[in-house]
């Protein structure tokens, strides 16, 4: 009888590394958390990554084999007075040369620079062990004296082999799943709702099953999974798989895509559901910082200016009042010209890089510090551009091999035709616009 208030992904949570899945680059033999458990001299850290890839689970294995008291923390719901409770309750449980508890802070991103600070002296004196977990990068979100104090561990997407051996797990080993006859016909929906998740793997699958039970957890028909029952299923009961039912990439695709379509209303519409679904206003920040480059680049330098100003707005205001520059630079953005080209310019130049390698640097244009690297004819023969007319000489500053490529190829907007008409002045042919 299929019976359970408990989802799967909780119900299948293991309480070792044996039991634990992907992550092989820091957990796998010899890696270097690995070695760190093992050695039970575990120092504080961040887990970086995105959601339901193991990093709350991970902590809970760490303090289980160590066998140490484990606090966790939510930035969502906790405040400094709850970090400070939390630590006075660490300190009564050190005794004499005993190992410190680990406090371990879900989504420690979400701390003010008040709360970071109220953990820096526990964590200095060895009061707690941190063990933080973000999903944003945490060279910006965390401040420095407290990330000084931290390594930070970087983990990645589960790839699919872990996914399927995580589905494998639960209609195998689930205490639950295990009594119900489940044929697993098609898995790439799965796989792709989970987006490298292993929460929405698992619950996506859990729903898919519990569909076709009956109020006694009875079979009411052959239990068969397939691609299309997957979607089907999954799209009317997004609440059980989304945790702000909201199909989170979704919304901010939807919303990126509106802005550079230059769709305002459908910009300020996306981006009143995430606001509305609890989306972090600091997530939504740092991608209008990189669309104002992506996508509007050249044609508007402002957007930039203006995004970079709305992240530190945001940054400083909060919510509620963030949503208002989010909204202005969300519309600023909307309605700018387009352009891509220096976007282009970079993954084309990388690409370039990647298929020619290390190509030799031109003599003419290297640095020559020593008398010996001046007789082999560094930088001999270079031409400073501000002794000639206009502030500007023509010499060739890639290497031979590859000399007259072009990456940067100005867009058809205002802004980048007069770049492109003052650079053909001066190259001739090389930067004509597309």
């Amino acid at each position: 009888m299929y019976l359970s208030s408990q989802p799967l992904a909780d119900r299948l949570r293991p309480d070792s590394l044996d039991g634990y899945v992907g992550q092989r680059h820091l957990v796998g033999e010899n890696a270097v958390l690995r070695r760190m458990i093992d050695s039970g001299n575990v120092s504080s850290f961040i887990l970086w990554g995105p959601p339901g890839v193991g990093k709350t689970t991970l902590a809970q294995i760490i303090a289980n084999r160590l066998q140490r008291p484990f606090y966790l923390l939510s930035a969502v719901n906790s405040g400094v007075k709850e970090v400070r409770e939390t630590i006075e309750s660490a300190k009564k449980q050190r005794f004499f040369n005993q190992p410190c508890p680990i406090l371990f802070i879900d989504e420690i991103h979400r701390f003010s620079k008040s709360q970071q600070d109220s953990l820096l002296a526990a964590v200095e004196k060895g009061i707690v062990t941190l063990i933080g977990a973000t999903t944003e990068n945490p060279s910006f979100e965390v401040i420095s004296p407290l990330l000084s104090r931290c390594q930070v561990y970087t983990l990645k997407s589960l790839e699919k082999s872990d996914l399927l051996e995580l589905i494998q797990m639960a209609l195998t080993k689930d205490s639950l799943l295990k009594t119900i006859p489940v044929k697993l016909e098609e898995t790439a929906a799965l796989l792709r709702v989970s987006g490298g998740d292993a929460r929405k793997l698992l619950n996506a699958l859990e729903l898919v099953i519990v569909a076709d039970l009956d109020k006694e957890g009875k079979p009411v028909a052959d239990i068969v999974i397939t691609d299309d029952k997957v979607l089907e299923r999954v799209q009317q009961n997004l609440a059980m798989y989304d945790k702000n039912g909201e199909m989170h990439y979704d919304i901010i695709s939807a919303f990126i895509k509106s802005i550079r379509g230059s769709d305002p209303n459908a910009a300020v519409y996306y981006l009143a559901r995430m606001i509305e679904g609890g989306e972090d206003p600091l997530f939504i920040a740092r991608r209008l910082v990189i669309l104002s480059s992506e996508d509007i680049g050249l044609a508007n330098p402002n957007a930039f200016l203006m995004a970079i100003a709305c992240f530190h707005a945001v940054h400083a205001i909060g919510m509620p009042e963030g949503r208002i520059p989010l909204s202005e630079t969300a519309v600023y953005l909307a309605t700018s010209p387009k352009s891509n080209s220096t976007y282009a310019a970079i993954d084309n130049a990388l690409a370039f890089v990647r298929e020619t390698g290390n190509l030799p640097v031109p003599l003419h244009i290297r640095n020559a510090p020593t008398q010996l690297m001046k007789d082999l004819g560094y930088h001999k023969g270079y031409k400073y551009a501000h002794e000639f007319s206009g502030n500007f000489v023509e010499q060739e500053f890639l290497p031979k091999e590859i000399a007259g490529t072009s990456f940067y190829h100005p867009s058809d907007n205002a802004r980048e035709k007069e770049i492109s008409a003052r650079m053909e002045q001066l190259w001739k042919e090389k930067y004509k616009p597309k």
